[in-house]
């Protein structure tokens, strides 16, 4: 899975920058990307017994698709697999922020690596799960997911950058994408288990895809060839501070399946290295 998130990432931003894209067509990108490893891989966008699911195995379940758990992690790895770590390592190294990060042959083997990867990994997932995709699903996701790329490869390059509104501190921008994380994780995490009604997965989706879209919307209102790195430092902050508060809560958590030891650990490595990072940045602008 390393090779899949690494990999997914480092060809993500290839392809925005051999496209001449800016982060609206790299998010187009992650929400691909997303299809390609739920949907294509390990197939829990149509398996009702994932054992993430919980709930989600059956509430928004039509025509053999988990339909809130796909549109929920299209969302999720569009920004925390693909956007952040692509925008958190241009912060890490400015200088190579334009640059391709792929030279010569590695162009061909990391997504020869990354198809290898995918095609292994949905045999050994379906011999593990017991599952196997309907083909009428798989492929539609297949669509999909090339769909996605060719509307990254479209959409104008300053599309989340047509702003005008001044800037504000970096810190709110933070308080934005924290407050942002928790309403998705309500909105697709506890909604479900509250409502019963006819259309109500309908509802969910309806309520998370917009508030999405509210919030990009919203920031892209301000003009970001103001900011600044620490800008960006913060909203990335901000996106992650919500699964670094749950790490410390997921190891003492006995209801898991999964084994969580030493989740506090990664979030205290996290929480530095973000602290640590916010500090060199504001000195840097000073």
């Amino acid at each position: 899975m390393s090779l899949l998130y690494g990999g997914g990432a480092v060809i993500a931003r290839e392809l925005k920058i051999t496209w001449g894209k800016g982060v609206g067509s790299l998010l187009l990108i992650g929400a691909s990307y997303g299809i390609v490893e739920e949907g294509l891989m390990v197939a829990s966008f149509q398996n009702p017994n994932w054992i993430d699911l919980g709930f989600l195995g059956s509430f928004g379940r039509w025509v053999g698709v988990n339909w809130v758990w796909a549109v929920e992690l299209m969302i999720y790895h569009s920004i925390v697999s693909i956007t952040v770590p692509t925008l958190l390592v241009e912060l890490f190294y400015p200088l190579e922020k334009n640059k391709s990060w792929l030279k010569g042959r590695w162009r061909k083997i990391l997504p020869a690596l990354f198809i290898a990867n995918v095609v292994i990994g949905f045999f050994l997932f379906s011999e593990f799960t017991g599952f196997t995709p309907a083909i009428p699903q798989y492929v539609l996701f297949v669509v999909l997911s090339l769909m996605l790329l060719y509307f990254a490869y479209i959409i104008p390059n300053d599309l989340l950058r047509r702003g005008n509104r001044p800037l504000r501190k970096p810190r709110y921008y933070f308080l934005i994408s924290f407050l942002g994380s928790i309403v998705c994780g309500f909105v697709f995490g506890v909604l479900p288990e509250r409502l019963s009604f006819t259309g109500a997965p309908v509802i969910v989706i309806i309520l998370g895809v917009g508030i999405i879209v509210t919030i990009f919307r919203f920031l892209a209102s301000y003009n970001w060839s103001q900011s600044s790195p620490l800008h960006y430092h913060r909203l990335i902050f901000g996106s992650l501070f919500i699964f670094i508060i749950f790490s410390f809560f997921q190891e003492f958590d006995t209801s898991r399946l999964d084994d969580t030891t030493g989740m506090s650990i990664v979030g205290s490595i996290f929480l530095i290295a973000f602290l640590i990072l916010g500090y060199k940045l504001a000195h840097e602008v000073d």
